[in-house]
């Protein structure tokens, strides 16, 4: 049996597979929850938050009534998320329009980008300092907010081969220790396993998960979830798989549900 809470239909312009191709593999493998997770919609105002990888705010009424119709005829724990990147400009959608009125199950914290005027920055891609650190600040505004469930990939920015110094290590820290506070669990991300090796200091490295993240988060006793962020059905189980091994490595115990409490 297996749980996964990060999934990704064909809605967000970057992956395979509708709700239905996704059930159909979670009831091959004996999944006992599954959530969807796709990129949420933002309102058409003129700000930049990357259309071209998420649904519209009129495809999110489609994706609502698959997740549902699905969830009322399969045999296992069936539920509806977004994944969102954070910014205080949209406090309220997150809350009124995605949780609210479109009755969202849960909401993933995906920080994938930090804003600058009317644009983002891709993570991996922040190079100035005063950047990084803002990132970091609204990465633990988000989870402070009580908004998110957990946070999908928190080591992101070391994706394309960043390397580790002790300002980033602190960093890191100050994100584990909110996470930490608030209850709220870290994912060990199947998909970053999966992708190609990059060249960090110490020589090739998974984009992400990041040894060193982790074991800060191992010293902390961080909550850990382990999740797939499948992009293709075909990859549900394989990518879970990946990150429970990962998890298995530096002796976490992953939570199964992100809806029960322990």
């Amino acid at each position: 049996m297996f749980t996964n809470f990060h999934t990704h239909t064909y809605l967000c312009k970057h992956a395979e597979g509708t709700v239905a191709d996704y059930v159909a593999a979670a009831v091959s493998d004996s999944c006992s929850a599954l959530g969807f997770s796709d990129h949420c919609p933002y309102p058409d105002d003129g700000i930049d938050t990357w259309p071209e990888v998420r649904m519209t705010p009129k495809q999110a009424e489609d994706y609502v009534a698959d997740v549902r119709l699905a969830a009322s005829n399969a045999d296992f724990s069936l539920y509806l998320g977004f994944e969102c990147e954070y910014d205080s400009r949209y406090k309220n959608w997150y809350a009124e329009e995605l949780k609210g009125r479109l009755q969202a199950d849960y909401l993933v914290l995906g920080p994938h980008w930090i804003s600058q005027g009317n644009g983002f920055v891709y993570a991996p891609r922040i190079k100035e300092t005063v950047l990084m650190h803002r990132y970091f600040d609204c990465v633990i505004e988000a989870i402070e907010s009580g908004l998110f469930n957990f946070v999908a990939h928190p080591d992101l920015i070391m994706a394309d081969g960043r390397c580790w110094t002790d300002e980033l290590a602190a960093c890191f820290r100050a994100l584990i220790d909110a996470a930490v506070s608030y209850d709220l669990p870290l994912e060990i991300n199947g998909l970053g396993l999966a992708r190609e090796l990059v060249v960090g200091q110490d020589g090739w490295r998974h984009p992400y998960p990041v040894d060193k993240f982790w074991q800060i988060a191992k010293e902390k006793g961080a909550k850990v979830i382990c999740n797939a962020d499948a992009h293709r059905p075909q990859d549900l189980v394989a990518n879970v798989k990946k990150a429970r091994g990962y998890a298995e490595n530096f002796g976490f115990l992953p939570i199964e549900n992100i809806f029960h409490k322990f």
